[in-house]
């Protein structure tokens, strides 16, 4: 039983040290797209894209943003925020509005690099996303004024499932866009866009076909 045990401590490390070593290699070896604002005036927010691993299953962790939040109230997205004045970076930005959202310091999470930036149309934002793998044996605590809950996915459902153009209405607002059906939850809009980045760049570099649940 002890041997077991072992046996998939050591399993579950390995995949995890595999993981994060793929993203790294993968983020090194590419140029981050930069959105410039052509004289716009936009705004600018920092988000995570957290990586946990449950079992032996790595999952893609959202929150349902409360209706108390100025900005996507109700809409599933990952954490993050403006960029505050002190903020010395748009990474600092991301770990920051994760701590203030569910409750995980810096310390808890490895960032692995830079995504592409992804703007937004209705609300006029530039998003700088960020992945980062969050150390086993975290809790979340959850400041619920701007989290309703946290939502983990399998990241294997994003490489099978897919992603497909939605008509979502919101806010009175018909928008057609990108989005993932998991279950009740529709992942749409500058979410489902940074998914679709992230899977884009590691199909076929990571196996987790396998899991599907």
């Amino acid at each position: 039983m002890v041997l077991k045990a072992a046996k998939t401590t050591n399993l579950v490390k390995a995949k995890s040290s595999f993981f994060i070593q793929t993203i790294r290699q993968l983020l090194a070896a590419r140029s981050v797209k930069i959105i410039e604002e052509n004289g716009k005036e936009l705004k600018h927010a920092g988000i995570l894209v957290p990586v946990v691993l449950e079992g032996d299953i790595l999952k893609i962790l959202l929150t349902r943003r409360s209706r108390q939040v100025s900005n996507y109230k109700g809409q599933i997205s990952f954490p993050g925020g403006v960029v505050d004045p002190e903020d010395r970076s748009y990474e600092e930005t991301a770990l920051r509005e994760t701590f203030e959202e569910i409750g995980v310091t810096r310390k808890e999470i490895e960032v692995l690099g830079r995504m592409d930036d992804i703007g937004t149309v209705a609300s006029g934002f530039i998003i700088h996303p960020f992945i980062g793998y969050i150390f086993e044996g975290n809790s979340f605590c959850v400041n619920t004024c701007e989290v309703d809950n946290i939502i983990k996915i399998p990241l294997a459902f994003f490489l099978n499932a897919g992603s497909r153009k939605y008509s979502v209405s919101y806010e009175g607002n018909p928008y057609e866009t990108v989005a993932y059906r998991y279950y009740e939850d529709l992942i749409w809009g500058a979410t489902a866009g940074i998914i679709t980045n992230l899977t884009d760049m590691i199909k076929d570099k990571i196996d987790l076909l396998q899991e599907k649940k």
